[in-house]
């Protein structure tokens, strides 16, 4: 792992009329650093989330993570202790992850990409990333499907919400995907198994060896997040080296 030192700020910008909060970890010296951005799963803003932030900027990047829940209230989230501690834990995020739309997460990346341009150094507008977890990892597509010149590599840990009964679900419009992407499944998911996503693994496997499609052996869902049950040390390693991988081959001039 890399040693550089992480700074961590929040900036603050406005969506839809609503206070937006952006959680940003970039490391505290030299620079312009890739951009990255991490779209959240269902338990929202929590520090697992945040640690695995400062680990991706420790390796170079400049990391924000829009507050997806910010219409509700500010920066909710829930690790395993806080969801044991409240009974109702579980019902306000089926609700808060019900509310979000493709359009809303949109515009809060918009606004967030606003936020932090005006705070990064001239000409450091290079291809930027974006990484997403569960739910994320729908808009990690979408960022890329609309915003092809600037995010040319995405990664999706976990996946879920790629294929549905929509015209322009993601698993019908991937053809038209122009970036390098990662998506890491877990065979042992239970929540969005395998099987469930193979018409999303098939049309983007055939874009070629842009893509890289991991089953990850053993692994159920979240198995990204070492407070979780779910856990899977081996796959989140796995998963994390991938992702460097493809960071550090597309975009601009990363540390090594």
């Amino acid at each position: 792992m890399s040693d550089l030192e992480v700074h961590e700020s929040i900036l603050e910008t406005v969506s839809d009329g609503e206070p937006l909060a952006v959680p940003r970890m970039r490391p505290a010296s030299g620079g312009p650093h890739p951009l990255i951005v991490m779209f959240m799963d269902r338990p929202g803003i929590r520090e697992a989330l945040r640690a695995f932030g400062r680990r991706l900027a420790g390796h170079g990047y400049d990391v924000i993570l829009p507050d997806l829940y910010h219409r509700h209230g500010r920066m909710i989230g829930y690790g395993p202790a806080e969801s044991a501690a409240d009974p109702g834990a579980q019902d306000q995020l089926r609700m808060l992850m019900r509310s979000l739309t493709d359009d809303g997460i949109q515009n809060d990346l918009d606004a967030a990409l606003d936020a932090v341009g005006a705070d990064r150094p001239a000409g450091s507008g290079a291809s930027a990333g974006c990484i997403g977890f569960c739910l994320g990892a729908r808009a990690v597509f979408r960022t890329m499907m609309r915003l092809p010149d600037q995010f040319t590599a995405g990664a999706m840990w976990h996946p879920s919400f790629l294929v549905d009964g929509a015209p322009d679900s993601p698993h019908l419009t991937a053809g038209g995907l122009a970036g390098s992407l990662y998506a890491g499944f877990g065979e042992a998911d239970k929540m969005m198994s395998v099987a469930s996503m193979r018409p999303f693994i098939g049309a983007v496997s055939a874009l070629g060896d842009r893509v890289v499609i991991d089953i990850l052996p053993g692994a159920d869902h979240a198995y990204t997040w070492p407070d979780a049950p779910s856990y899977n040390e081996a796959a989140a390693e796995r998963a994390w080296s991938q992702t460097l991988g493809l960071f550090g081959r597309v975009l601009a001039d990363p540390p090594t």
